[in-house]
């Protein structure tokens, strides 16, 4: 007994040297364990998961199982809340995208273009990254058939998968971790971009002479201007997101972790608007920023555009004004849920009481 209880006043020792404190301060959940049998100490370090950044492709030893082909991309449908989630699926190799996750992502858009009952779409990736841009192990094995895969590729679509579709229901990329190349190239197809503050955007493609072929050429300098679109295309440099959120590359940094449920709550802001009015906005912005001849022709189209909807949304939306809804800016202009059973009654029994 006496042996029993000198061990573990040199636990206490342990626990208090600077060694343990070091431990503790990564692992909160640090424990020592009882003593088993007076022999080894186990102890359960449960360290929390923490990503680190790298220029490098993960080891053999730090790969986990493979993903099955069907699970690379990884979708839900939200139907009470007109909501569909998007999400790549190959954390080890940080979700960038091969030719089969490509084409997934291509059918899961297109799934969602088509199901008339969503009306928003989060765009993430699984594992702690969003996008590390295109699989250059795959690449890599293409040397002697390269030229006329590419040439498929290109001729379909982006290598990325979606990047060249025509969507006309908004989109929110929620980015975490490294959201580069083609990765980068994703989110900029999408409406929003929600970015957590330790996430890292850029085009690394430049060290490696891929060029940009799904888009980036085309949306960035349209987002953020020619000149600090340039500054990313020609350095392959990484921006970290509070300078991409003041140059208007992302929308909104959160913290650590929390992206993909701040994009899926603005996405419950924006399905609750009336749909066939924001679709019509929303498609007129893009007509008069990437398709418009000159200003006159996007004023043309913008009113074209609106008429439809001033003779359906326009009148209801006028007559909820006139009832008193939305007046001091509040957003209280959505339709509330009929009455339950018990409602109606306790409704009717106050009328009597009158």
């Amino acid at each position: 007994m006496s042996k029993t209880l000198t061990r573990l006043h040199r636990l206490r020792q342990l626990h208090k040297s600077s060694c343990i404190r070091g431990l503790s301060a990564f692992a909160p959940n640090f424990r020592l364990s009882p003593v088993e049998n007076f022999g080894f100490i186990k102890t359960n370090l449960n360290l929390p998961t923490v990503r680190n950044f790298s220029d490098e492709a993960p080891t053999s030893s730090e790969e986990e199982p493979a993903v099955k082909p069907e699970e690379i991309v990884i979708t839900e449908k939200y139907e009470s809340l007109h909501i569909m989630t998007i999400g790549i699926n190959r954390p080890t190799k940080r979700n960038s995208v091969n030719e089969a996750t490509a084409e997934k992502l291509k059918t899961a858009f297109m799934e969602f273009e088509k199901d008339d009952n969503m009306y928003c779409a989060v765009f993430h990736g699984l594992g702690g990254n969003f996008c590390a841009g295109y699989d250059l192990e795959e690449l890599a094995e293409l040397e002697e058939n390269l030229a006329n895969k590419v040439a498929e590729m290109l001729m379909d679509q982006g290598p990325m998968g979606p990047t060249k579709m025509v969507i006309s229901k908004p989109l929110i990329a929620a980015i975490d971790g490294y959201c580069v190349a083609g990765g980068l190239e994703l989110a900029l197809m999408c409406d929003l971009r929600i970015a957590e503050e330790n996430s890292k955007l850029g085009f690394l493609n430049r060290r490696f002479g891929v060029p940009l072929i799904d888009g980036g050429t085309v949306r960035l300098p349209e987002l953020i201007g020619l000149s600090r679109a340039l500054d990313l295309i020609l350095t392959g440099r990484l921006v970290d997101p509070k300078e991409a959120c003041d140059w208007g590359l992302v929308n909104r940094v959160v913290a650590t972790g929390t992206a993909f449920g701040q994009a899926f709550n603005m996405a419950k802001e924006i399905v609750k608007f009336p749909q066939e009015c924001l679709r019509c906005d929303r498609d007129s912005a893009y007509h008069a920023t990437f398709s418009a001849k000159d200003i006159d022709s996007a004023l043309e189209y913008e009113s074209e555009n609106a008429a439809k909807v001033l003779t359906t949304e326009a009148i209801l939306g006028a007559k909820k004004f006139m009832a008193g809804l939305g007046r001091g800016g509040k957003f209280n202009v959505n339709q509330v849920n009929e009455s339950t059973a018990w409602q109606k009654e306790l409704e009717e029994m106050k009328n009597k009481d009158k």
